[in-house]
C-alpha cells in the first residue's frame, strides 16, 4: 500500500482541482461548439459535474482514510481549545500525571515480578516440588524425598536440588579473604535451568557423588571481579575455606539466580541415606505434554511409594505436589502487589472524577458555543468526538508526564522497599521501562480519557438550543440541581477516598501494634555478624566448641563489650525445627510427642539478649561434649506440653525418626527460659528447644556447617557500630583468618522484620492522603463553582433580607449532604473491600472500630473545611453587584 495516498492533502487537492478544471473546460468547449455562449456553456458544465469542492472532498475520502484526517483535525482543534485555558489544562494534566504515574510505578514492579517470564528457556515447564499436608504446603526436601522425585522420569525431564547459599563460603588464598555466596547444587541443575557455559563445563555425575572431589563452577560476576576475567581460569585451583577447589567452568553473564550466587559446588548427596532433615529445595522441568494435574497425579503415587519405603516418615494425609516455579519464587508477594495495584487504581478513579468535574464545569461554560455550533448544523456525534479529543489530549499528555513521574517514582519505591522482594534484582535493577509498561501507560491514558471525558461530552452535546441561546453567559448550566452528574462524581470521590483512608488506617494500626510487641529480648546495643565455618576442622563439634571458646574470650576482652555469644540463628529470623519425644510419655498413634524450634547456642546467649531463666538454670562451661546432654525449653513449650507438671523432671529425645544424623541419647531439661519471638513479631512464640553448641552430635554439626553460618552476637556498653573493626579483627584472629559478613545490629534486624508492613503502610497512606486531598479539592471546586454560578440568586436572597449565617448554612448544608452520602457509601464499600487486607493485619480486625469511626470523622471534618471556604465567600456577595452580574 502506498502511504502517500493518505498524506499531502494540499498537493492532492491541487492535482484534483487541476483535473476537475480540465474536465470542466472540455465540457465548456463542447457546449460552446453547440452554440451556447461562454457563460452559459460554463454554467451547464458546472451543473453537469456538480460542486467542484464537494467532488474534490468525495474523491479524497474515497482515495484515503478519512477518519485519520478527522482525528488529526479534532486533535488540533482540541489543542487550540485547551491552549486558550492554560490554567484548566495544566491542572487537569497534573492531576492525571499523578494518578497515571502512580499506576505506572506500581505496574512496573508487578510487571517485573509477576508478568515477566523467568529468564530461563521454556520457563512455563519449570516447577517447584512441594510437600503438602492438612496444615498447608511448604518447599523443602530431604535426600530420600529427592531420590523418589528423581525417579519420576515419566513426568520430569530434569530434577535438581539446590540450597540458597545460606552458610556462605570463605574465599581465601589471598591478602583479602572474603565471604562469598556459594550454592550447593546437584548435577542436573545447570541443564534444568539452561545455564549458558562461558568456558569449561559443569559438574559430571561422578563429581556429584559422595567423595567426588573438590570442584567448583564460577559465576560471571565473581570471575570478572575477583579473577579479572582470566580466560585460563579453568583447570586451576582456588582456595575455599583453606581447601583447593578445581575450577571446571564459568557460567555466562545472562544466568541469573535469586538470590544471586557467586559460585556453585556439587551437593554430592548420598542417595542411600535415611537422613530426614529438610535443608534444600528441589525444582524440575516437566516433560513435553505433561500438565500440572498429570504431574500431581503421578506424585500422589510417589508419596505412597515413599510411605512404603520409609514407614512413619510421611503422614497419611501428607503428600507431594508441584507448582509453577514462578509462583513459588513470588510467594506471598503476589497478594501484596495486587492490593497495592487495586489501591492505586482507586486513586486514578478519583483523579478521573476530579478531571471529569473540571470538564463538566468547562462544558457548562461552553454550552452557548456548543448550542451555536449545533444550530449551524454540527452533528451531535461530531461534537462528542471533538470533546472526547480534548479529553484524550489531556489524558495522553498526562500519561506522558505520568510515565516519567512513574519511572522516577519506582526508583523511590524501590529505595523504600523491604528486603526480600523477589525478581527485582540488586537495588531494583531488573525493574525497567519495557514494552509492557509503555503499553500499560498508553492503555490507561486512553481509558482514563474516555472514562472522564465521555459523560461530560454526552451531557454537553445535547443542549436545549432555544433555552441555552437565550441564557446569559454566566447562567448557562446554573444551579445546584443542574449539577447532578458533578454531585455524583464528588460523592464517588468521597466514598473512594474513605475506603483508601480506612485501609491506610488499618495498616497504620497494624504497624503500631507490631512496634508495641515485646520481642522477648533487649535488641539495643547488640551487633551481629555471620561467619562461614565450612572448613574441615569445623565438621566436628569439638572444633566449633574451641572456636566459640577462643572467640568469646577474646571478644569479652575488647573494651566496651559486655557479653559475647554465638548461635546457629538469630531471633526474629526463623530457624530449624525438629520433632521430640518426652521419655516415658505415651505417643499414641503419633510419630512423636511434638515438635518445636531447634536452636544450638553458646552458654552466654540468653545473657547477651537479657532473656531471663524462669525456672532451673542456664548453660555453663561444664555443659560440654563430655557432660550428659542437657536442653532448655521456652515458656510456650512448657505451657503446651507440661500445663500442670514440672518439665525439669523429664528428659527429651530430640529428632526421633529423623535418620542416623540426629541419633543421640535423651537430654535432661534443666531450665525454662522466657519466650522470644524467633519467627517474627507477628508470630506467637512457638515451642522451642535450646541446646549447647558444645553438645551437638558431630553429624548435626557437619550438616549445620553446610546450610547455615555461625552467628556472633556482641552486646556492648557503647554504640555497637564503633566496635565493628575491632570485633571483626578479633574474630579473624580467633578463627585463623576467617572473614565475617552480614554485619547488622539487632535494632536494624527488628526494623527489617517489620519492613514489609512499613512498606505497605507507607504506600497505602500516600495513596489515601492523595485521595483525601483530591476529594477535598473536588468538593471545594463543586461548591465554589455553585456559589459563582448562583451569584444572582444569592444576591436576590440577601436583597430580600436573608442574613449571612443563613446563606452560609445553606451552602454548607448542600455540600455536607454530598460529603455525608459519600461517607455512608464509603463505609459500606470499606466493610467489603478491607477483607482483602485481612492477611496483612496484626492485632487489628478488618472491621476495626477505631478505623471505621475515626476515619469517617476525619473525612467529614476535611469536607466541612473544604465547603466552609466557598460558603464564607457566599456571605460576602454584594447584592447590588450581584443583581448586575452578567
Amino acid at each position: 500500500m502506498n502511504l502517500r495516498r493518505f498524506t499531502h492533502r494540499k498537493e492532492k487537492d491541487a492535482e484534483l482541482a487541476e483535473e476537475i478544471e480540465s474536465h470542466l473546460a472540455h465540457e465548456q468547449d463542447v457546449n460552446q461548439a453547440q452554440g451556447l455562449s461562454p457563460e452559459e456553456a460554463r454554467r451547464q458544465a458546472r451543473l453537469k459535474f456538480g460542486n467542484p469542492e464537494t467532488t474534490r472532498d468525495q474523491l479524497w475520502r474515497y482515495r484515503s482514510l478519512p477518519w485519520i484526517e478527522d482525528a488529526w483535525r479534532d486533535l488540533r482543534f482540541a489543542m487550540r481549545s485547551l491552549s486558550k485555558t492554560p490554567g484548566f489544562a495544566i491542572t487537569a494534566i497534573i492531576v492525571l500525571a499523578v494518578g497515571i504515574g502512580a499506576n505506572t510505578a506500581i505496574f512496573s514492579v508487578v510487571n517485573t515480578i509477576l508478568l515477566k517470564p523467568l529468564a530461563y528457556p521454556e520457563p512455563q515447564s519449570l516447577v517447584q516440588l512441594m510437600n503438602t499436608s492438612p496444615q498447608g504446603t511448604f518447599n523443602g526436601a530431604n535426600v530420600p524425598k529427592f531420590n523418589i522425585w528423581h525417579q519420576q522420569t515419566s513426568i520430569f525431564e530434569h530434577v535438581a536440588g539446590y540450597d540458597q547459599g545460606g552458610a556462605g563460603l570463605n574465599l581465601t588464598g589471598g591478602d583479602n579473604p572474603e565471604q562469598v555466596q556459594g550454592i550447593h547444587v546437584t548435577a542436573d541443575y545447570f541443564s534444568l535451568f539452561g545455564a549458558p557455559v562461558l568456558t569449561g563445563r559443569t559438574f559430571t555425575s561422578a563429581e556429584d557423588s559422595p567423595n567426588g572431589g573438590h570442584v567448583v563452577v564460577l559465576s560471571y560476576g565473581l570471575w570478572k571481579r575477583r579473577f579479572g576475567g582470566n580466560s585460563n581460569i579453568v583447570g586451576t585451583n582456588i582456595q575455599l575455606d583453606g581447601q583447593p577447589y578445581l575450577v571446571v567452568g564459568v557460567i555466562g553473564r545472562s544466568f541469573v539466580t535469586d538470590p544471586p550466587g557467586d559460585l556453585w559446588l556439587p551437593y554430592q548427596l548420598d542417595l542411600n541415606t535415611q537422613d530426614m532433615a529438610h535443608y534444600f529445595g528441589t525444582a524440575a522441568r516437566l516433560k513435553p505434554g505433561i500438565t500440572l494435574p498429570m504431574a500431581n497425579a503421578q506424585l500422589k503415587l510417589a508419596a505412597d511409594q515413599y510411605r512404603r519405603t520409609y514407614p512413619g516418615s510421611l503422614g497419611p494425609e501428607a503428600g507431594f505436589s508441584v507448582i509453577p516455579l514462578q509462583d513459588a519464587i513470588t510467594g506471598d508477594t503476589r497478594s501484596s502487589l495486587f492490593v497495592l495495584l487495586g489501591a492505586v487504581g482507586l486513586v486514578l478513579l478519583i483523579a478521573c472524577a476530579n478531571v471529569g468535574n473540571l470538564l463538566l464545569i468547562r462544558a457548562s461554560a461552553r454550552k452557548r458555543e456548543i448550542a451555536t455550533r449545533s444550530a449551524l448544523g454540527a452533528r451531535r456525534g461530531h461534537i462528542i468526538r471533538q470533546l472526547l479529543a480534548e479529553s484524550l489530549a489531556l489524558s495522553l499528555t498526562g500519561g506522558l508526564f505520568g510515565l516519567v513521574l512513574g519511572m522516577v517514582g519506582v526508583r523511590v519505591l524501590l529505595a523504600l522497599s523491604p528486603a526480600g522482594i523477589p525478581r527485582i534484582g540488586e537495588n531494583g535493577s531488573a525493574v525497567t521501562l519495557d514494552l509492557n509498561v509503555l503499553l500499560f501507560t498508553f492503555g490507561i491514558s486512553v481509558f482514563t480519557g474516555v472514562v472522564f471525558g465521555l459523560v461530560p461530552a454526552i451531557s454537553a452535546s445535547r443542549p436545549n438550543l432555544a433555552a441555552t441561546l437565550n441564557e446569559s453567559s454566566n447562567r448557562s448550566g446554573v444551579g445546584f440541581r443542574s449539577g447532578k452528574v458533578r454531585s455524583a462524581l464528588v460523592v464517588s470521590e468521597m466514598a473512594i477516598a474513605l475506603v483508601l483512608v480506612i485501609g491506610a488506617a488499618l495498616l497504620i494500626r497494624t504497624f503500631l501494634k507490631l512496634q508495641a510487641v515485646d520481642p522477648g529480648f533487649d535488641p539495643h546495643n547488640v551487633i551481629t555478624m555471620a561467619m562461614s565455618i565450612n572448613a574441615d576442622r569445623f565438621k566436628k563439634t569439638a572444633g566449633v566448641a574451641q572456636l566459640l571458646h577462643d572467640g568469646t574470650e577474646r571478644l569479652n576482652a575488647i573494651p566496651g563489650v559486655t557479653t559475647a555469644a554465638a548461635a546457629c540463628c538469630l531471633p526474629l529470623q526463623g530457624g530449624f525445627g525438629l520433632p521430640f519425644d518426652v521419655v516415658g510419655r505415651p505417643k499414641g498413634n503419633d510419630p512423636s510427642t511434638g515438635g518445636g524450634g531447634y536452636f544450638p547456642i553458646s552458654r552466654s546467649y540468653f545473657n547477651a539478649f537479657k532473656v531471663p531463666i524462669l525456672r532451673g538454670r542456664n548453660f555453663t562451661e561444664h555443659d560440654d561434649g563430655s557432660a550428659p546432654g542437657v536442653v532448655i525449653i521456652n515458656e510456650a513449650m512448657a505451657k503446651q506440653y507440661w500445663p500442670k507438671a514440672d518439665p525439669l523432671a523429664d528428659r527429651l529425645l530430640i529428632g526421633p525418626n529423623m535418620g542416623p544424623v540426629f541419633v543421640e541419647p535423651p537430654r535432661q531439661i534443666i531450665g525454662v527460659v522466657a519466650d522470644m519471638r524467633d519467627n517474627g513479631l507477628n508470630q506467637n512464640p512457638p515451642p522451642t528447644l535450646y541446646i549447647p553448641i558444645a553438645q551437638m552430635p558431630d553429624k548435626v554439626t557437619a550438616l549445620n556447617s553446610r546450610i547455615t553460618p555461625l552467628w556472633w552476637i556482641v552486646r556492648s556498653r557503647v554504640e555497637p557500630h564503633t566496635l565493628v573493626t575491632s570485633i571483626s579483627t578479633t574474630l579473624r584472629e580467633a578463627s585463623g583468618g576467617l572473614p565475617v559478613a552480614h554485619i547488622r545490629t539487632m535494632d536494624e534486624i527488628v526494623i527489617r522484620t517489620t519492613s514489609r508492613e512499613r512498606f505497605n503502610m507507607l504506600l497505602l497512606t500516600i495513596f489515601g492522603s492523595s485521595a483525601l486531598l483530591m476529594a477535598a479539592i473536588g468538593i471545594y471546586g463543586l461548591m465554589a463553582y455553585s456559589v459563582q454560578q448562583r451569584t444572582q440568586e444569592l444576591g436576590i436572597r440577601m436583597a430580600l433580607g436573608a442574613q449571612a449565617p443563613s446563606i452560609r448554612n445553606m451552602v454548607m448544608r448542600q455540600g455536607m449532604v454530598l460529603a455525608l452520602i459519600g461517607v455512608v457509601i464509603g463505609i459500606g464499600g470499606a466493610f467489603w473491600l478491607t477483607r482483602f487486607l485481612a492477611t496483612f493485619l496484626f492485632g487489628v480486625k478488618a472491621w476495626d472500630p477505631m478505623a471505621f469511626i475515626a476515619t469517617p470523622f476525619l473525612l467529614s471534618v476535611i469536607a466541612m473545611l473544604a465547603v466552609w471556604i466557598p460558603a464564607r465567600r457566599a456571605t460576602r456577595v454584594n447584592p447590588i453587584t450581584a443583581l448586575r452580574f452578567e
